[in-house]
């Protein structure tokens, strides 16, 4: 049904990327990487381009933009040192990476590394570091957070004991001891 839908939405606004790339998330999760590969063969064709993600963070009134796997921050190395703390500390406390969410036929390895570089981790990471213990983390994301980096904030919320508010795509969620105001429906 979902490629149904999908397709549809390709019939109805060829020129729309966003629906090339829902139809090819739909092929990932289940698994049929020849259809992905023909839809972005399909993008290609087209010249449509896939909507790259990004989360920014005010901090000191400058906005910092981070990207998936981003090192160009003048921060990086604080930054994937923090996050390398949090995956220890949240790991030990029961957090188990979902790598469903990374839509890429890839061995299990690079999934777990590409899952800790996402955009929204790297801005979360950048403000425990860049702001003052206790202030709430505010974070913009331009597309929807990954179910992932969701339970990955209300992680930070209950063992950092910081308040994070997240303007996705779709809502916002405010994160306060471990829970969400999403109720986990995002």
């Amino acid at each position: 049904m979902a490629e149904k839908a999908a397709e549809s939405l390709i019939e109805l606004q060829p020129e729309n990327g966003g629906h090339y790339v829902l139809l090819s998330n739909i092929y990932a999760k289940a698994g049929k990487w020849k259809e992905v590969a023909k839809v972005r063969d399909m993008m290609t064709g087209r010249k449509l381009k896939k909507i790259p993600g990004w989360t920014c963070i005010e901090v000191d009134n400058k906005n910092h933009k981070f990207s998936v796997g981003d090192y160009t921050h003048y921060m990086s190395k604080e930054i994937y040192e923090e996050l390398k703390c949090l995956r220890e500390k949240f790991e030990v406390a029961g957090y188990i990476p979902d790598t469903n969410f990374v839509l890429h036929d890839i061995e299990e390895e690079l999934k777990l590394e590409l899952i800790y570089t996402h955009s929204e981790k790297l801005a979360i990471a950048f403000g425990l570091i860049g702001t003052p213990e206790g202030m709430p983390i505010r974070i913009t994301k331009n597309l929807r957070v990954c179910g992932d980096c969701h339970t990955f904030i209300r992680f930070v919320s209950l063992a950092e004991n910081r308040v994070n508010v997240v303007r996705d795509a779709n809502r916002f969620h405010h994160f306060k001891d471990g829970a969400c105001s999403c109720t986990d429906y995002w």
